[in-house]
């Protein structure tokens, strides 16, 4: 993948992980007692977290001092 195509996969994968978080806070606030759902949702959001971060080492060169 180019730099270009890593950074937009970057934007989707950070605009996902915002609404992940707004559906979990939702659900959360509206007193969901389907734990398993709000379970699978923060899994989900942990993994695009993983995700990001490995294309953000990609981008980002590593500097040895």
């Amino acid at each position: 993948m180019t730099d270009e195509e890593l950074r937009k996969r970057l934007a989707m994968l950070r605009t996902e992980h915002r609404d992940l978080d707004a559906a979990i806070e939702a659900l959360t606030a509206a007193g969901s007692t389907d734990q398993l759902q709000i379970a699978r949702l923060k899994k989900r959001k942990l993994r695009l977290r993983d995700q990001i971060a490995i294309i953000e080492d990609q981008l980002i060169p590593d500097i040895i001092a």
